[in-house]
């Protein structure tokens, strides 16, 4: 990790900021040109303007680092504290309602969707907000509360409410969030985070079968018993 630090140390402001744009071609099918990206992209106009308020928070501009802030919430709906480290390569899709805290630290190369918390759970001070690792994704409307680390390569679901731990190469859905795992397998890096297993809707399956499995049974059973009254009756 601290190698990483020292890579993230070292690299210029235009290198970070082609990333940003490169970003977008990367992940979002519908960006055509350069100059569209630059001008109509809100995310990135959040991403941009969040790395001035960021610089300026280092060197203790505090209050000019929180209007720079502002304004870009004011502008593209999306907050990011100016305390926030955030890596190269970060795309906000769509972006309004995302909503990233003072401490939050994101890797390189993560894709957030719209409504977004990476949020603290309370009023301590010191890290009280999420890690994101590289290359990880947030669906629309997932919240990621409190000081943990999402492993890298992990997918976190649509509407998904994260409060513990995440391992890297994993796929959480639910509230409470629940890790889901496939045969051991490495979930692949894509974009498809509608299909995404439900361990709830599952488990209600498994439970609809089990109770169909039940009312077979008894009827067979209800129908053992009238033959068997059928046949005393008979014998009398």
């Amino acid at each position: 990790m601290s190698d990483q630090k020292q890579v993230r140390k070292k690299r210029t402001i235009g290198e970070t900021l082609k990333a940003d744009l490169q970003a977008v071609f990367d992940r979002d099918p519908a960006a055509r040109s350069k100059l569209e990206v630059i001008l109509t992209y809100s995310g990135l106009h959040a991403i941009w303007m969040h790395r001035i308020a960021h610089a300026l928070h280092k060197r203790k501009f505090f209050l000019l680092a929180r209007i720079i802030s502002q304004f870009s919430r004011f502008l593209t709906g999306i907050e990011i504290h100016p305390g926030a480290k955030i890596g190269k390569g970060l795309f906000i899709d769509h972006g309004m309602g995302v909503v990233i805290g003072e401490t939050c630290e994101i890797g390189d190369y993560v894709t957030i969707y719209q409504g977004v918390t990476l949020g603290g759970t309370g009023k301590e001070k010191g890290k009280r907000h999420p890690t994101i690792e590289d290359h990880v994704l947030i669906a629309s409307g997932a919240k990621v509360l409190g000081s943990m680390t999402i492993g890298r390569c992990s997918k976190i679901g649509a509407g998904s409410v994260v409060l513990r731990e995440v391992p890297p190469n994993s796929t959480v859905v639910g509230v409470p969030g629940r890790v889901v795992v496939q045969n051991g397998v490495r979930i692949p890096h894509d974009l498809d985070h509608t299909n995404i297993p439900d361990p709830v809707s599952e488990t209600l399956r498994q439970l609809q079968d089990e109770v169909l499995q039940l009312r077979k049974e008894l009827e067979e059973l209800r129908q053992e018993r009238k033959e068997e009254r059928r046949g005393s009756a008979e014998c009398q």
